[in-house]
């Protein structure tokens, strides 16, 4: 269960700073009036989140007769949700730095529209996350069919992420956004290395690949599975006693290069001599940390104060 709060702790978070941002840059833009048409298009990606999620686990239990195609198409929506993480976590590194000022800069222009065009703004950037959620929740809690506790865990992220972004727009609450979406993104990567191998084994038992019972190991004396750390293990990261040998590549291969890449340092590249240094961003040199922050409600008065401040590696 802790995959799936994980899941919507950090998918709902990055939801909630975008809400944040939009709120803040129309309150601070005295366009209170435009309020109602971001919560309008949230609340419609956020109805349309939950009826592809509802719609994906229909398909699974009742569309499809055969267990050959359940499991092939449960292994088909593992790998596309390994593939959004993947994107997720790093698409998430590379635009911290800049989100905030991209979605005041279309926030902008939708102003300049209209009400229909501030809606769909507020709608295209909750939709990703929303999308991404219930693909990777149904991925990350197969094998729980009849269980409540992953969905419950999942509604608890999402609360927690909500909480959070309430409190840091209210600035409230100071953390290290930087430090959160590395720590995160990294368990993530082991979530969606389990969600590879569980794919990789319901293709196998599809018919799609070969070796469903060439075990690379089985060390199920030593990792006895109706023990809490071995449930534990299975139900984060996948980790079980007696994996097939594609499973395990399937795993290590996914998790070791990915990992490298995400926790690696980078180097940025330094600026041209003649160029004006950017407003947007403030860049510590010994670390390579960015933050971006978010206006609060009063910053028109000056009463306000940032709601967030996240580092990020370049």
């Amino acid at each position: 269960m802790f995959a799936t709060y994980l899941i919507g702790l950090r998918e709902g978070l990055e939801a909630t700073l975008v809400v944040s941002i939009l709120v803040a840059f129309l309150v601070k833009s005295q366009r209170r009036d435009r309020l109602p048409q971001v919560w309008a298009g949230v609340a419609l990606a956020v109805a349309l989140s939950v009826l592809f999620g509802w719609l994906i686990e229909y398909t699974s239990s009742s569309l499809l007769a055969r267990s050959e195609d359940r499991e092939l198409f449960e292994a088909i929506t593992s790998v596309a949700a390994v593939v959004f993480v993947t994107w997720m976590i790093f698409w998430m590194r590379r635009a911290a730095r800049t989100i905030a000022g991209e979605l005041r800069g279309k926030l902008t222009e939708a102003l300049a529209v209209g009400s229909l065009a501030v809606a769909g703004m507020a709608f295209l950037a909750v939709i990703r996350e929303g999308l991404e959620t219930a693909l990777i929740f149904y991925s990350a809690a197969q094998g729980a069919a009849g269980d409540s506790g992953p969905l419950l865990a999942l509604i608890g992220g999402i609360a927690t992420a909500v909480a959070l972004g309430v409190l840091l727009y209210a600035s409230a609450l100071r953390i290290n956004l930087g430090k959160f979406f590395t720590w995160t993104g990294a368990l993530l990567i082991l979530v969606a290395a389990g969600i590879l191998k569980y794919g990789v084994h319901d293709f196998q038992e599809a018919g799609v690949l070969p070796g469903l019972n060439d075990l690379a190991f089985d060390i199920t004396t030593a990792l006895d599975p109706s023990t809490w750390y071995a449930a534990l293990l299975a139900g984060m990261f996948n980790v079980t006693p007696a994996p097939t040998v594609l499973e395990t590549i399937a795993w290590i291969g996914y998790a070791v290069p990915v990992l490298l890449l995400f926790l690696r340092p980078t180097r940025r590249t330094p600026a041209p001599v003649a160029a004006p240094a950017g407003p947007e961003a403030e860049t510590a040199p010994t670390t390579g940390a960015t933050t971006t922050t978010v206006p609060e409600r009063g910053a028109d008065t000056g009463t306000g104060a940032e709601a967030a401040s996240t580092p990020q590696r370049a």
